[in-house]
């Protein structure tokens, strides 16, 4: 499993790989670091033989609020999105409105693809670490609003505290 966190430290953004024999996390910029517990990760074996791991907490923060959601870069997405309207906007302009529901259509089509075949991704909550390239079934729940905006206003009251006091 691949490990993608950001330092609370340094704010070093790191990679990381972890095996059942690694049971710790460090940041490559500083010499912060973070032993997890054996019971932090699940361990299972796939059907091509080799143990796949899903962690049933972060494995930087240790923090059990973890969200599912499709690995995908935000950035190509909304390109995709800007792409399929500018292309459909010009087709609707030369009076070509099957061309551009058309287009439209592609594009929704494509979008299902990459729906289907993209790997999923768990999120912390509280220090958006990602974890990668594990086995990752149903047990964690899609994004909940509510559950962020807890760690939201949470950090919020922690940064004021910690200001009130310097």
């Amino acid at each position: 499993m691949q490990l993608a966190f950001q330092c609370s430290r340094c704010e070093a953004v790191n990679r990381t790989n972890i095996s059942t024999t690694k049971r710790d996390v460090a940041c490559t910029n500083c010499d912060w670091s973070r032993t997890f517990a054996a019971d932090d990760i699940e361990t299972s074996s796939s059907d091509s033989g080799s143990d796949e791991l899903m962690p049933k907490r972060c494995l930087v923060c240790g923090c059990e609020d973890l969200w599912r959601q499709k690995d995908f870069p935000a950035q190509l997405g909304l390109l995709m999105v800007a792409l399929g309207a500018i292309l459909s906007t010009i087709a609707w302009s030369q009076y070509r409105p099957v061309w551009a529901i058309g287009i439209l259509m592609v594009f929704a089509l494509v979008d299902l693809v990459l729906y289907t075949i993209m790997p999923d991704v768990l999120v912390c909550y509280r220090c958006e670490a990602r974890h990668r390239h594990g086995k990752f079934g149903e047990e964690h729940p899609k994004f909940d609003l509510e559950v962020a905006e807890r760690y939201r206003q949470q950090a919020l009251r922690m940064e004021e505290a910690s200001q009130k006091s310097n």
